[in-house]
């Protein structure tokens, strides 16, 4: 047998993104966007170049060397 919550919660989420939101969100974003401020944004040095020495693909910091080569080691 299912949980009441676990069909009333996604029925009430539907019909608030569906019929609620459009008209209740304009109303709430200003209040939001001040408590939410946007996330920095990282500097950048001349022309718009991020510098990113010593960091992986995803930002992260190696351990290693950080060349890659394209030659198969034989």
């Amino acid at each position: 047998m299912v949980c009441i919550p676990c069909i009333v919660i996604p029925i009430l989420l539907w019909v608030y993104k569906k019929f609620l939101e459009p008209y209740i969100y304009p109303l709430l974003s200003p209040f939001i966007s001040r408590v939410w401020p946007r996330k920095a944004v990282p500097e950048s040095n001349d022309k718009g170049k991020l510098d990113f020495k010593g960091a992986d693909m995803n930002g992260l910091p190696t351990k290693g060397p950080t060349e890659i080569s394209d030659k198969k080691k034989h």
